[in-house]
């Protein structure tokens, strides 16, 4: 009985749950757009309908079908975004090192980080491509910014959770403070590190398909602005959303994966059970 509690309450049972529900109203709000004689292939097609346009060797440009279309942009999108994860990550970790080594840039720097991100990604696009003035360098750009947040806030954090205990003991057998922060601070905040890397990922491609959607030069965003604009396929337009959703969760995922890799601490937990 507790077993079956214990299988009917965990997580892959309550995200099957969650998964039978979308589909369930998912195909109930087609079945009522298809009974007001609208083609729900231009408002909301069924599912087998989009996995059947996955599948499909049908033409929607002059030499390639709608699956080869999202993926060869989905390459696009994902490059940007990944050199902007980078780039951020490094930013933000180095821009938490200071900051907790250094009272002075913590008190200048933090609320500067706090307007930036205050701003939407929407309006900051023009300035960050006046700025530029390249379409894919201001992609890239945007990915970092709303990478290096989540990991210097998250980072930073980590540094000021260490016990005051640990300090005094690492000061008590004179080490220095390279010592400190290599043999004590940095090992420490790695959760933290690691919940930034967790939030920005997602946040990165996100940022980088809704940049695609106001200029142009190929991408995930480009792809959806013109497929909802009829200029191809509205099948693009549905296997670009789910195609970005299952990007999205992976970044995550990968993480959570690195994370278990390189971290010593994930290592102990595993060793004890």
């Amino acid at each position: 009985m507790n077993q079956e509690r214990k299988a009917l309450s965990s997580k892959k049972m309550v995200t099957a749950v969650w998964m039978l529900g979308i589909i369930v109203l998912w195909e109930l709000g087609a079945f009522v757009i298809e009974q007001t004689k609208r083609s729900p292939e231009n408002v909301l097609p069924h599912l087998y309908q989009i996995i059947q346009s996955v599948f499909s060797s049908d033409l929607v440009s002059s030499s390639q079908t709608a699956l080869q279309i999202v993926l060869s942009n989905a390459g696009i999108t994902l490059l940007r975004a990944g050199v902007g994860f980078m780039i951020g990550t490094a930013i933000g970790f180095l821009l938490a090192l200071l900051m907790n080594m250094f009272l002075t840039v913590e008190k200048t720097v933090f609320p500067y980080l706090m307007m930036i991100q205050m701003i939407p990604i929407l309006g900051m696009a023009p300035i960050i491509l006046a700025i530029t003035k390249d379409i894919d360098k201001s992609r890239i750009v945007i990915a970092a910014i709303l990478t290096f947040y989540p990991v210097a806030t998250n980072t930073l954090a980590g540094f000021k959770a260490v016990e005051k205990e640990k300090h005094e003991l690492m000061y008590s057998i004179a080490a220095t403070k390279y010592q400190i922060y290599s043999k004590l601070l940095i090992p420490s905040c790695m959760p933290y590190f690691f919940t930034g890397l967790k939030i920005s990922a997602p946040m990165a491609i996100t940022a980088s398909i809704l940049v695609d959607t106001l200029q142009g030069g190929g991408g995930l965003g480009c792809m959806l602005s013109q497929s909802l604009k009829h200029a191809m396929s509205i099948y693009v337009f549905w296997q670009i959303v789910f195609i970005s959703a299952i990007i999205g969760m992976l970044s995550y995922y990968f993480m959570t994966v690195v994370e278990k890799m390189l971290s010593p601490y994930k290592r102990v937990k595993r060793v004890k059970r």
